[in-house]
Formats: structure tokens, sequence, C-alpha cells
């Protein structure tokens, strides 16, 4: 037998036995007589995810499909088999709870090679626990309350740059004008940086900020690879942020700390707390010796406050302004409480102010409820689970979890007709009677969104200053229904969300 078939003999049945353990490790669930739905061989349960259809749906329609059928079922995400949580009992098994075997999220990152992807919303294990804790610190109610001030200041600018816009045409596309606004106050509360953004959309924060969101390193077949496989992935070095978003954070982090201690300027911000996590040895590593951030754990942690900052809220008040146009009376009400708690404050709005807008803040609730924008939480198991009361159901260790957060708002169950835009859903009265994972845009526990604080304060003071200063309604372009982009992870418009907007 010559060499050649040898080989060729060798590697058919190498592919023969791939085939065998990937058709195996695609019989999990049925194997085990968990209800799921039978995958694509290359895909698993995730076909159309981000091409045909958006991340959101994919996740509705099946938990649209298998409610009431167990606390978890089946779902394989690409090649993984992952436990697809159903029921509100379990999701607070693993949020609260039992946290400590679900401590992980079990998203992958590699922070050898791809310095950005060790931030705080991707690292996992001690090193979380010890950033978590050191970071917790700049997202007090003391530390939001003295942000304030700074925030208002930009949004007053905002309001003047909005009021330009509508000189030239009454349609303005909002989507745009927002990101730039909740650009430059993570810009200026996080680096301490003015970025003009209002003033020049191209600026370089808002361009590269936008490109963070849509630029990626992997196509959908590599990213799947990544989720599939984030060991061997990890073994060949794969990285998942782009080299020139790397670049641009990287050489403003080191341009803005290098600033700051030469010229010995300390604003009490969350680049302060970065450059004293640097500089001192603060953190614990697992062995208890005491360590420090290097320069790229510090872009990393500014990244996704930057990141996470600007688009989330600014997609939350893009989709409040969407249902307030279409809602007047909503609106109105809204409008007629800012003036009020403002006047009663000395026409100022201050952090107190913004929490006596209790009807605001139900807008705000129900428009995360309704357009979550992160439609799922992640988690990974540490250890084999066996759920309460269900002997059959058992989530393995290192087994991937998706809690479906944004179906689950969606469910009648939980609240009564769900696709309606229904403010009332989140009076006081009715939130102290429900139980708190029934609302998870910020996730819950002890790994909830540690900028939680943050996103509120910016999105209270910038719907309260445009709803006092304008008044929304619909238009030709406006989308209805919404139409939603395919391609984000997040929940987001496909295109612009225009409204006709006048003065009041």
């Amino acid at each position: 037998m010559g060499i050649g078939l040898v080989l060729l003999t060798v590697l058919l049945g190498l592919v023969v036995f791939l085939l065998f353990r990937m058709y195996q490790k695609m019989r999990y669930w049925q194997n085990l007589g968990i209800p799921c739905e039978k995958p694509h061989l290359l895909m698993g349960n995730m076909v159309g995810a981000r091409t045909k259809i958006p991340l959101a749906e994919v996740y509705q329609r099946y938990y649209n499909k298998f409610r009431g059928m167990g606390p978890f079922v089946g779902f394989y995400s690409f090649h993984r088999p992952a436990a697809f949580i159903m029921e509100p009992f379990l999701v607070k098994l693993i949020l609260i709870k039992e946290f400590n075997k679900f401590t992980d999220r079990g998203i992958y990152n590699n922070p050898e090679d791809d310095p950005i992807s060790g931030r705080l919303n991707l690292i996992d294990g001690h090193r979380w626990r010890v950033m978590r804790n050191k970071l917790s610190s700049t997202f007090t109610s003391g530390k939001i309350k003295f942000m304030c001030p700074t925030v208002v200041k930009i949004s007053q600018e905002f309001i003047d740059v909005f009021g330009d816009m509508m000189s030239k045409s009454s349609i303005v596309e909002v989507k745009e004008l927002l990101a730039r606004f909740t650009t430059d106050v993570i810009g200026t509360c996080a680096f301490g940086i003015e970025c003009n953004s209002l003033k020049d959309p191209e600026a370089e924060f808002r361009v590269m900020g936008r490109r963070s969101l849509t630029d990626t390193r992997h196509g959908f077949l590599g990213m799947a690879f990544i989720s599939s496989y984030p060991n061997l992935a990890r073994r060949l070095h794969m990285k998942r942020t782009p080299d020139h978003i790397e670049e641009f954070f990287m050489r403003i982090v080191k341009e803005t700390v290098t600033f700051r201690e030469e010229n010995k300027i300390r604003r009490n911000d969350f680049m302060d707390q970065l450059i004293d996590l640097k500089n001192n040895q603060l953190l614990k590593s697992e062995t208890g010796e005491s360590m420090s951030l290097t320069i790229e754990e510090v872009t990393a942690q500014a990244y996704v406050f930057f990141n996470a900052g600007f688009e989330t809220s600014s997609t939350t008040m893009g989709f409040a302004l969407y249902e307030l146009a279409q809602h007047k009376d909503i609106q109105q009400r809204v409008r007629d409480e800012v003036i009020k708690v403002i006047a009663a404050n000395n026409g100022e709005l201050t952090y107190e102010a913004l929490k006596e807008m209790v009807y605001l803040n139900q807008v705000i609730s129900e428009t995360l409820r309704l357009y979550t924008v992160l439609p799922m939480l992640n988690r990974q198991c540490l250890e084999d689970y066996v759920v309460p009361g269900y002997p059959k159901y058992v989530i393995k260790k290192g087994m991937p979890i998706i809690i479906p957060a944004a179906a689950m708002h969606r469910d009648e169950k939980l609240y009564p007709d769900p696709d309606r835009f229904n403010p009332d859903h989140f009076e006081p009265e009715r939130v102290k009677n429900r139980d708190s994972v029934e609302w998870l845009p910020f996730g819950d526990g002890p790994r909830n969104c540690i900028g939680l604080r943050f996103g509120e304060m910016q999105t209270r003071i910038g719907l309260a200053m445009l709803v006092k200063n304008f008044k929304f309604s619909v238009c030709d372009q406006t989308p209805i229904p919404m139409k939603y982009s395919k391609s984000s992870i997040l929940v987001n418009s496909a295109s612009g969300i225009f409204l006709h907007v006048e003065r009041v």
C-alpha cells in the first residue's frame, strides 16, 4: 500500500471520527429525553441568527415553542449543548440563590492575545471577583450624584444641537443624535475627554464608537467556531477584537493616563479608579499576592464602560421616543411631571429631582421591557447541578446557560398584553409585588450590570430634557412596526428612527 493511500485512509478515518463525534454531540439532549428542537449539523439551533433574522427573534421563537415543557429545555449554541432556561424560579436560583455555582458568563475571552477581551463583562473566576469588587466603588450613588451636573451640562448642549437640527427640518432622525449625546457623556465621565460628537458627527470618538459595534474580526462561521470550541480557539491564539479598534482605545487610554499622571490631575471618575488600580497593588491574586492592573487591563475596562454605556442608553432613549410619539397622552403626562418636578427644584434638573420623576422612570422601565437591548443573559455552570424537584434535569459542569430575558419580558403570564407599551406595568405597587428576576434588562444578582445607576441617570436626564423642550409624533418615515437589525447582537432598529418634532 502506497504512502499516499495510507495518508488518505487516515484522513478519511479522521473525518469520519470527527463527524461521528459531532453527530453524538448533536444528539445530547435527545438522548436524555429533554425537549429540544432538532439541530442543524453546523449551526445547531442558531440557523438564520444575525443573517436572516435578529438574534433576539431566534430566542423568542424558541421560548414560545417550548413554554411549559420544563424548567429548561435543550438548545444547541452552534455545536455546544446549552440549557435554555424557561422558568423564573430557575432564573432566580442561577442569578441569585445559587450564584456561586454559576458565577461565570462563559463568553469567549483571550486577554493574552486580545487585551480588550479581558474586560469585566467577559472575564470569569477570581479575576472577575476582585475586579468587580474594586470597580464597584466607582458606581455608588454618591459617585453618580457627583457626575450628574456634568451630564446635565452636556444635555443642555444636546438640546441646542437638537433644536438646530429641528430648525432645518421638522423630521429628525433621533437615533444618531442620541448616540452622539451619550458618546459625549461617556467620553467626559469615563475618559475626561471632550469628544465633541454633538458638534461634529464625524468626531473620532463617535466614528470609532460606531465602528466598535459594527466591525468584527471574524465572519459568522469564525464566531461560531470560537463559541463552539473556546479552548481550542485560545490555543490557536484567536482574537475577537479588530486591530483598529484595539489600537484606537489603547492609544486613547495611554494618552489619558500619561497626561493625568504627569500633570497630577484627578477628576474622581472612572479613569482615576483604574489609574489607582494600575499604580497601587490593590488587587489580590488567587494565591493572595498583591497585584496591579496593566495598561492593557485598564484599557479593557475603559472600553467596556464606553462601549456599553453609550449604546445601551442611546438605544433605550430612541425606543422610548418612538413609543411616546405613538402615545401622545403618555408623552404629555411625562412632560407635565418633568416640568412640575424641575419647577419644584428651583428650575434645576438635579440628582434628587430625577428620583422624583416616577412616571418618567416607569416609561423607561417599560421601554426596557419591550425593547430589551441585551436580549439574553449568559452563564456557565461550575459544577453538575440538578434542578430542585426535577431529577431528570441536570446542568452539567462547563455547560453554557441561556436566559432569554427579552422573551420572558413578552410572556403574557408575567405581563398582561405583553406586546403593548404600558408604563402601568411599573407602577410602584406592581414592582413591589413582582419578583426581581421577571425584569432583567440589567441582569440580577451579584453579576448584574455594574453601570446600572449611571445608565439610568443619563437616560433619565436625556429623556427629561427632550420631552421638556420638544413634542414628538410619528411621520411617514417612522418605521411602524419596528424593524430590527439582523446583524447586531443587541436589539436595535434596522435603520434610523425618524420622528416629527416641534418645540413645546
